[in-house]
């Protein structure tokens, strides 16, 4: 791991740890979220931790030389019709197996699709500008593709575990096994976005569409819609990969 994804998840994990042990800790004496809404400053702050810790890596490392800059790389809109139909095409094999596998609940209306995705920019979007711009990247100058995914996927699932313990967060409560096995084909499926169009934009995107899916389509716990949709979503990364290898559908 060189200096510049070393001094990405050093910012990350610190950031992280500081903020959300904040709220850990007020939640451990009963305190949560909803009980004080100063809270919600930590929070985000920690939920912006990848965000905030790509900028200050990449300014340290001179990779970038401003926020200006930054923003630019970030939000790379120019791709063609194929990537974007590929970045929709995942989030509905994210979704839909679920649902048929493990049911669902109705939570907000489907058209609302079109002011959560926006909204999920600051509710987990831009961490791909760490992820995703920084670390995925990285590692594959030294492991395969594979490799480099498996080892994203663990530190990203580790940096949501305080969440599971924080009063007044959605994943309070929740299983932390079964959430890693999404991670995991989530983290695929960044990868292959990542690696076919080169583009972080479009791993935030799905990011985005994938958190507002969730919103909309409140899946029950089934730990095997968990795993199939992952391993869905891995087979269809790798082709997908392999396709563009040969092809340059996504260049």
């Amino acid at each position: 791991m060189n200096k510049l994804s070393r001094d990405y998840l050093l910012y990350t994990f610190l950031i992280m740890l500081i903020c959300w042990g904040i709220c850990l800790l007020c939640s451990l004496n009963g305190t949560s979220l909803n009980d004080n809404y100063l809270l919600y400053v930590p929070y985000l702050l920690g939920g912006w931790s990848p965000t905030i810790a790509s900028f200050l890596a990449l300014k340290k490392n001179d990779k970038i030389v401003n926020f200006k800059e930054w923003i630019k790389k970030v939000f790379d809109f120019k791709h063609n019709i194929f990537s974007y139909l590929m970045v929709i095409a995942l989030g509905i094999l994210f979704i839909v197996p679920q649902c048929l596998i493990s049911g669902y609940e109705n939570g907000a209306p489907i058209f609302a699709i079109i002011v959560m995705i926006p909204m999920m920019l600051f509710g987990g979007g831009l961490e791909e500008a760490g992820w995703r711009y920084i670390l995925q990247p990285e590692l594959e100058k030294k492991y395969k593709f594979v490799i480099s995914t498996l080892i994203v996927s663990v530190i990203w699932w580790l940096w949501h575990l305080p969440l599971f313990y924080i009063q007044g967060v959605s994943q309070y409560g929740q299983n932390y096994l079964a959430f890693g096995i999404n991670v995991l084909g989530l983290t695929f499926a960044l990868a292959s976005i990542r690696k076919n169009t080169d583009s972080v934009w479009l791993c935030v995107l799905f990011h985005c569409i994938t958190n507002s899916l969730s919103g909309i389509y409140i899946i029950n716990d089934n730990i095997l819609g968990n795993i199939v949709t992952t391993i869905i979503l891995i087979i269809s990364s790798l082709v997908l990969v392999r396709v563009n290898d040969k092809k340059k559908i996504f260049s």
